[in-house]
C-alpha cells in the first residue's frame, strides 16, 4: 500500500492540529537567552536548559503586565500555550505569563497570607507602637556575620554612642531561620535578666532572592512581630524588597543602615537641640524673674501693701499720744495724792498727842483710864500726871471747883 503524500503545507498544518490540541497550557522552566525586545513592544526569547530549547513569543500587551526585568541567565518559569508558525516550520511557546524560578508558588502564598493578615488587622496604622525617641537599649536580630552586623554597629556607634547593644544572631535563611527568628523576638520581650530588655528592635538581613527572604513572609515570623510588646523596626533585602515582616513591623527602613538611623536620634542633632532649649529656658527664666520684679515692686509701691505700714505707723502715733496722755494723767494724780497725803500727814501731827502735851497740856489718868472731868475725881483720889517727857503721880486734895 502506498503511503499517502502530504504536501508540507498538510504536513505542518496536521502537526500543528494535534500539537496544539496537546498542549492548551504548559508550564515550563529554563534559562533566558536572546532576550529581545522589538520595536512593536513584543519580546522574543529563547528558554533552554542543558539538553534543549524552545523559543518563546511575550506579546506587547502581556509583557506590560510583569514588573521584572527580562535579561539572559535569568531562570524562570513560563506559562503559556504551544504553537507552530508554519512559515518557519517550528514551534514556539506563546507566553501569557512569566516569574522567576519558584517565584509563582511564593507569591500566590505571599497574597493569600497578605490578604489573611491585613483582614485580621495586623497592618492597621493604629496598632503600630511608637518607636522611642531616646532608646537605652537596642535588640539588633540578624546574622552575627557580614556587612549587615558592622554597617549597623558602624551607624550606631557613629550616632548615638549612648545607646546599649544587644544582639541574638539568627540565621536569616534556610530551614531554621524562622525558628531563629521567633526565638530571638521571644527572648527579647521574656528575657531571664531586665537588663536585656530592648527599648526597641531591629530586624534585619541583607538583599537576595524571594526564596532567600522567605523567612520573613511565613505566618509565625509575623504573629510573633505582632505579639512582640517591645516596636520593632523591619529591615528585610534592599529598599525594593518588600516581606510580610516589614509590613507587619511598627516601622519599615528601606535598609539595616537606614534602620540603624531610625532607632537613634543623631547625637549632634540632640546636644544643639538641648544646648536651644537651655537657651530658651534661661531667657524664659530671666523674663519670669523680671516680670515677677516688676510685679513685686508694683505691689511693694501700692497703697494697698503699704496700708498696713501705714496703719501700724498711725497706731503707733496714737499708743504714743496715749502713753503720753497717760503719763500726764498719771504724774498730775500723783502730785494730788502727795498733796493730800502731805496735808494728812500734817494734820496727823497737828493731832498727835505729844505735840499737845507739847503745849502745855496735862493727861490725867485713873485707874487706868483717862479722866476727861473733874467730876469723875474726889478729894484722896489718887492720879497720874502724864507730861510730854513723862509721868508723876499726885493725889487729889480740893472738891471740884475749889
Amino acid at each position: 500500500m502506498a503511503a499517502t503524500v502530504l504536501s508540507v503545507s498538510e504536513l505542518t498544518r496536521n502537526i500543528k492540529a494535534e500539537l496544539e490540541s496537546l498542549f492548551p497550557f504548559i508550564r515550563v522552566k529554563g534559562e533566558i537567552s536572546n532576550c529581545k525586545q522589538h520595536t512593536s513592544g513584543h519580546v522574543y526569547l529563547t528558554l533552554k536548559d542543558e539538553e534543549a530549547q524552545i523559543p518563546v513569543i511575550i506579546w506587547k500587551n502581556v509583557r506590560i503586565r510583569f514588573p521584572m526585568e527580562l535579561r539572559d541567565g535569568l531562570e524562570v518559569i513560563a506559562d503559556g500555550r504551544l504553537e507552530v508558525y508554519p512559515p518557519a516550520g517550528r514551534y514556539q511557546l506563546i507566553c501569557t505569563a512569566l516569574s522567576e524560578t519558584g517565584e509563582g508558588v511564593l507569591q500566590q502564598a505571599f497574597a493569600k497570607l497578605l490578604a489573611k493578615l491585613a483582614k485580621e488587622g495586623y497592618f492597621n496604622p493604629e496598632r503600630k507602637k511608637p518607636i522611642p525617641r531616646i532608646p537605652r537599649r537596642i535588640g539588633l536580630i540578624t546574622s552575627a556575620t557580614g556587612a549587615v552586623i558592622e554597617d549597623m554597629g558602624n551607624v550606631l556607634s557613629r550616632r548615638f554612642p549612648a545607646a546599649d547593644l544587644l544582639l541574638f544572631p539568627v540565621q536569616v535563611q534556610g530551614e531554621k531561620a524562622v525558628e531563629s527568628v521567633i526565638s530571638a523576638l521571644d527572648y527579647f520581650n521574656n528575657p531571664s535578666d531586665p537588663a536585656h530588655r530592648p527599648d526597641v528592635l531591629i530586624l534585619a538581613r541583607g538583599g537576595g532572592s524571594s526564596e532567600d527572604l522567605q523567612a520573613f513572609n511565613e505566618e509565625a515570623v509575623a504573629d510573633a512581630i505582632f505579639s512582640s510588646s517591645i516596636p520593632v523596626i523591619s529591615a528585610i533585602g534592599h529598599e525594593t524588597d518588600l516581606t510580610i515582616a516589614d509590613m507587619v513591623a511598627d516601622l519599615r527602613a528601606g535598609t539595616p543602615s537606614i534602620a540603624a538611623e531610625l532607632a537613634v536620634p543623631d547625637r549632634d542633632e540632640l546636644m544643639r537641640h538641648i544646648d536651644s532649649m537651655l537657651g530658651r529656658q534661661f531667657i524664659l527664666i530671666e523674663n519670669k524673674t523680671a516680670g515677677a520684679k516688676m510685679v513685686v515692686d508694683s505691689l511693694s509701691g501700692s497703697y494697698a501693701f503699704n496700708r498696713p505700714v501705714i496703719r501700724l505707723g498711725q497706731l503707733q502715733d496714737r499708743l504714743l499720744a496715749c502713753e503720753k496722755t497717760l503719763t500726764s494723767v498719771m504724774s498730775g494724780s500723783y502730785r494730788q495724792r502727795e498733796q493730800l497725803f502731805d496735808a494728812v500727814v500734817q494734820r496727823l501731827g497737828m493731832l498727835d498727842l505729844k505735840k499737845v502735851l507739847k503745849r502745855g497740856f496735862v493727861l490725867v489718868s485713873c485707874r487706868g483710864r483717862y479722866v476727861a472731868s473733874s467730876s469723875a475725881l474726889s478729894p484722896g483720889s489718887a492720879v497720874e500726871l502724864e507730861f510730854h517727857d513723862g509721868k508723876r503721880a499726885a493725889v487729889v486734895n480740893g472738891h471740884n471747883g475749889s
